[in-house]
């Protein structure tokens, strides 16, 4: 397995530490190459990695529909009338 994809990413946290750090306009600049470069890594990686990311993001995903359809669901129902 080609461990290529670790130059990007290595450099993609790098400069995500120097974004967190950073307050002028160079911290923008540093962002963008971050995003650029965890993009790259991403697409350098094998298949494996993409694949188990992938279910990852279903899973997360999935528990975070269940959230939000159960909160409409809260939201939506009315009070039961009372009976005499």
């Amino acid at each position: 397995m080609a461990l290529f994809f670790l130059i990007p990413l290595c450099t993609a946290l790098a400069t995500g530490y120097l974004f967190k750090k950073s307050t002028d306009e160079i911290a923008y600049l540093a962002g963008v190459f971050a995003a650029i470069s965890l993009i790259l890594s991403l697409v350098l990686a094998p298949w494996q990695i993409q694949f188990g990311l992938l279910i990852i993001v279903f899973i997360i995903t999935n528990k975070l529909l269940q959230q939000n359809d159960s909160k409409q669901t809260q939201l939506t129902q009315k009070a039961p009338r009372e009976t005499k």
